[in-house]
């Protein structure tokens, strides 16, 4: 059964980080920072679409570490965010890795070949002397053999859409999230859409997850939907935390319950 708690949080969640998609978000961050002292979590991505290293930008390794000191966290998110495993051979596997997403990465990895992705994003993080303690796939999709190895890896959570999962027994902790599909404008107008009716739905949840991608600050529209969406979460009083320490101060609140 899924843990729950009374506190009212909400937590700004940075999809797809890397040099490039650093542009995209930068206005954004900047206008963020600016409502005052607000943690986020950045979910980077170490060689994204296998085109651009993290260890070849210098400006975007500092950047990194300018928002660790600011209390921000960053996560592993995948390896390359793409999907690069054999074509699909199954129509359910062809829907969910062509239709539903193409960057699916881990959706169909074995234990080994999941462990070295696993591994050599956690080294990158490693040799930057940034911490890291969760670990996401792009678009939530992991396989049997993903799942097998973060049990062996020394992380503390993973999670999907609705969860954060506790490692290494992938316990649940219910922490909804509002996510946008933001390629067209008429996907734009259907997120408006049904985020304002999960919003509405979540009011009384212990937190709402914000779910941002890059592609979203790539549209008026969609950018100022997050950003007003933001205040107003922090408005009615929730408190801004990353996930990790929201994952934290839920342990901390079971215990003394």
């Amino acid at each position: 059964m899924a843990e729950t708690t009374n506190e009212r949080s909400v937590l700004l969640v940075l999809h797809d980080v890397a040099p490039q998609t650093w542009q995209d978000y930068r206005p954004f961050i900047e206008t963020v920072d600016a409502l005052g002292n607000i943690p986020m979590t950045w979910l980077v991505v170490p060689d994204f679409h296998k085109a651009d290293l993290v260890d070849k930008s210098p400006s975007f390794q500092r950047l990194m570490h300018e928002r660790l000191a600011r209390g921000d966290e960053l996560a592993l998110h995948g390896y390359y965010h793409c999907d690069d495993s054999p074509a699909p051979r199954t129509p359910q596997d062809f829907f969910m890795r062509r239709i539903y997403t193409w960057e699916g990465e881990f959706y169909t990895l074995d234990r080994q070949q999941a462990m070295q992705r696993l591994e050599a994003g956690m080294e990158v993080f490693q040799h930057n002397d940034w911490p890291v303690r969760g670990f996401v796939a792009p678009a939530w999709l992991m396989s049997k053999g993903t799942r097998q190895a973060l049990s062996q890896l020394p992380l503390d959570y993973t999670s999907d859409a609705q969860h954060l999962y506790r490692l290494p027994d992938f316990s649940p902790i219910d922490a909804p999230g509002i996510v946008w599909s933001a390629r067209s404008a008429w996907r734009r107008g259907m997120s408006k859409i049904i985020s304002d009716h999960r919003e509405a739905h979540l009011q009384t949840a212990p937190t709402i997850r914000l779910g941002l991608h890059p592609v979203d600050m790539r549209h008026e529209f969609s950018r100022n939907y997050w950003l007003h969406t933001l205040t107003r979460l922090l408005e009615n009083g929730r408190v801004p935390m990353t996930k990790f320490d929201w994952l934290q101060r839920q342990r901390t609140l079971r215990s003394a319950a």
